[in-house]
C-alpha cells in the first residue's frame, strides 16, 4: 500500500467517502454533500464545500462554518469560495494565523464588487506589514482589483517591497491617477528588476 507525505497509510476509508462527497456535486443530493461538512477528515469537508457550490446550495452559514474550521485547508478554501459574495464577511479569515488562509481572503476580497471599508483598510495593513511576501502581494493586487484611493498609499508603499511585491504593486497602479502614482511609475521604470521595469513602462 502507497504511503502518504507523511510516512502514513492512506485513510481509505475517509477517501472513500471524501470520493463519494465530490461525486455528489454531480450526481445524488444536496443532502450526500452536506453529510460532509460534519466529517471528521478535513479533505471530506473540503469536498464537501466544493460539491455543494457546484450545485449552487452553498449558503453563507455554510462558508462561515467552514471559515471557523480547526484545519487551515479547509479555512483557506472556504475563503476561496467566498470570492465575490456579499453575504460572507472574510475580516476574520484576513486576520488568520496561518499564510494561506490570509492569501486566499485577499484574493476573495479582490473578487468583491464593493468591499466594506474595514475590509480595505485590513489589506492595507496586509500589504504593508505582513511578514509573508505571497500575502502582501496578493493584499497588493486585492488593492488595485477594488481601486478604492484609501488604498493608493499601501500600493505606493508596496512598490519599495520586494521585487515579486513590486511588480504587482506597479501593476495595481493602474487603478489609480495622480502625481503620486506618476512619479512612482517613473522609479519602477527605472528599477533593477526587469519586470518591475516593463510593468511601468507598460502603464506610462
Amino acid at each position: 500500500m502507497a504511503l502518504t507525505a507523511g510516512g502514513r497509510q492512506p485513510d481509505r476509508e475517509a477517501l472513500r467517502r471524501r470520493l463519494a462527497v465530490a461525486l455528489s456535486g454531480f450526481s445524488g443530493t444536496e443532502s450526500s454533500a452536506r453529510r460532509g461538512l460534519d466529517d471528521r477528515c478535513a479533505g471530506v469537508r473540503s469536498a464537501a464545500l466544493s460539491a455543494l457550490a457546484h450545485r449552487g446550495a452553498l449558503a453563507a452559514a455554510d462558508l462561515t462554518g467552514a471559515l471557523a474550521d480547526p484545519t487551515p485547508e479547509v479555512r483557506a478554501h472556504a475563503a476561496e469560495l467566498a470570492a465575490g459574495r456579499r453575504d460572507v464577511d472574510l475580516a476574520g479569515a484576513l486576520g488568520d494565523g496561518v499564510a494561506r488562509v490570509v492569501e486566499a481572503a485577499a484574493w476573495a476580497c479582490g473578487e468583491h464588487p464593493a468591499p466594506a471599508p474595514a475590509i480595505v483598510s485590513r489589506l492595507c495593513e496586509i500589504a504593508t506589514s505582513h511578514p509573508e511576501g505571497l500575502c502582501r502581494e496578493t493584499a497588493v493586487a486585492a488593492l488595485g482589483a477594488i481601486g478604492d484611493e484609501e488604498g493608493l498609499a499601501a500600493v505606493l508603499t508596496a512598490t519599495r517591497d520586494r521585487a515579486t511585491v513590486r511588480r504587482r504593486a506597479v501593476l495595481a497602479l493602474a487603478a489609480f491617477s495622480g502625481p503620486e502614482v506618476d512619479e512612482a511609475l517613473e522609479r519602477a521604470a527605472e528599477d533593477r528588476d526587469w519586470q518591475v521595469r516593463q510593468a511601468a513602462e507598460d502603464l506610462r
